[in-house]
């Protein structure tokens, strides 16, 4: 049995004021295309396909257009969870339907949860869709009422749908969840505040591959077989170290699986740049895209002037620009930490200084003062 692994689709993502539909539609053309050409027996979509529970109409329309080229041009099922940032209501609509054409959607956990079965060579693969456990819902839903945590939810799904897997039978789980010990990254929504928003890896042990979504990473946890299979493209510049892939799994007769990351090649990368400004407007650097999304760090401690102006000529999309001279109480330069015993007029000339290149003269400096002492004036006034 051969699969493909992908999550966290994000559909409707808005990064830093940029709409990223274009820049998603690029990549899911090259998984498009990685499903014609190693023709897997499912793809497996482990939740969070859209970015919020109701996705803009052009998310809705790249989600139909992509499932409708894997299943109607490749004939290739799927099964697709909700997450933590989908709707299961919305996602699992015309569920009954819809899985006779080969989509299977498994939006709210229930009692209707059931394995989706498979055939190989060497007889049934069941799946089990284990969308996200929110809590109470699971306890309204199973019903379950001790399941007071993530853990605990998750373990009543578990179990409801492991008991429907004939023993000895090759058993798959795709489940939206924070595996205990897994590396998370700042686009991730929380799902609970502390740690009860946690699962223990223990929860997947019936099962010989565990798809897993929610976290951005690509990264196993606790197990070989226990995989986040991570975002889709980079969604925070905590990513930018990230290599985004799918997974795509081979499952022996045993039920043992190989993986092989395949990666996805972004038209925009997400990428952190730190220098001094005047080597930054030198360029990209070692056919680096200048159309990349970046943030910059500028190592400059003077004053400078429309820096972000300046950089977007060079790079289009500098969505960001951190000082952290300045974010640390850094002072100009000359100063030497006496700045609090300086008056407003010479911390005001050296600042000038600075920006303009040249000296405050004494006719500005009379001006700075008299606006000053005008401020404080009327800042009496209105406390009297």
């Amino acid at each position: 049995m051969r699969f493909l692994h992908t999550s966290d689709w994000h559909l409707g993502r808005i990064f830093h004021g940029i709409h990223l539909t274009t820049d998603q539609a690029y990549v899911l053309e090259q998984f498009i295309k990685l499903v014609g050409d190693t023709k897997p027996d499912a793809v497996l979509i482990a939740g969070d396909v859209y970015d919020r529970s109701v996705p803009p109409t052009e998310a809705v329309q790249l989600l139909d257009d992509t499932l409708s080229r894997i299943l109607i041009d490749h004939r290739v099922p799927v099964i697709l969870i909700a997450g933590n940032h989908d709707s299961p209501e919305r996602l699992g609509f015309g569920a009954g339907l819809l899985s006779r054409q080969g989509l299977h959607l498994a939006g709210l956990p229930g009692k209707n949860l059931a394995p989706i079965v498979l055939y190989d060579d060497c007889g049934p693969v069941y799946f089990c869709p284990l969308p996200y456990a929110d809590p109470p819902v699971v306890r309204h839903r199973l019903p379950a009422p001790e399941a007071t945590g993530h853990d605990r939810a998750m373990r009543y799904l578990v179990h409801h749908l492991a008991r429907q897997v004939p023993h000895g039978t090759r058993a798959v789980a795709l489940a939206h969840a924070f595996v205990a010990g897994g590396e998370e990254c700042e686009s991730e929504r929380y799902l609970t505040v502390g740690g009860s928003g946690t699962v223990n890896v223990s929860c997947f042990q019936p099962f010989h591959y565990t798809a897993l979504g929610h976290l951005h990473k690509p990264q196993q946890t606790g197990a070989p077989h226990v995989r986040y299979a991570g975002s889709l493209l980079k969604y925070s510049f905590s990513e930018a170290p990230h290599h985004k892939s799918v997974t795509l799994v081979e499952m022996d007769h045993t039920g043992r699986t190989g993986v092989e990351t395949v990666p996805l090649t972004p038209q925009r990368d997400v990428r952190c740049l730190e220098g001094y400004l005047d080597e930054i407007l030198a360029g990209p650097q070692n056919g680096e895209n200048r159309h990349d999304y970046l943030m910059v760090t500028l190592k400059d401690t003077g004053a400078v002037y429309d820096a972000i102006g300046r950089l977007r000529e060079v790079y289009p999309n500098v969505l960001h620009i951190n000082r952290p001279h300045l974010a640390a109480g850094g002072e100009l330069p000359g100063l030497s930490g006496e700045h609090r015993r300086l008056s407003e007029t010479d911390l005001f000339a050296s600042f000038f200084e600075q920006v303009t290149g040249t000296a405050l003269s004494a006719e500005q400096a009379r001006t700075f003062a008299v606006t000053v002492e005008e401020l404080y004036r009327k800042e009496r006034e209105v406390s009297a």
